[in-house]
């Protein structure tokens, strides 16, 4: 699975890759408040949309470089 986000990633343009992040980003915060009231059936699904967030800001960052 990670190979197919990976070659996702770099398919996106810079501006829309942004705009992923900050949807995912305010996702994340909805789940953990939502987890935080009544648990949630998948509690690791936090732990995944976490580590999509830091793969896109990773690909953003690489980009930003020139890699």
């Amino acid at each position: 699975m990670a190979a197919k986000v990976k070659l996702d990633l770099k398919s996106l343009s810079e501006q829309d890759l942004k705009d992923r992040i900050a949807e995912e980003q305010l996702r994340l915060k909805k789940i953990t408040f939502s987890h935080a009231i009544t648990p949630i059936e998948n509690p690791m699904g936090i732990r995944s949309l976490r580590r999509e967030i830091a793969r896109m800001k990773t690909e953003l960052h690489k980009r930003e470089l020139g890699f």
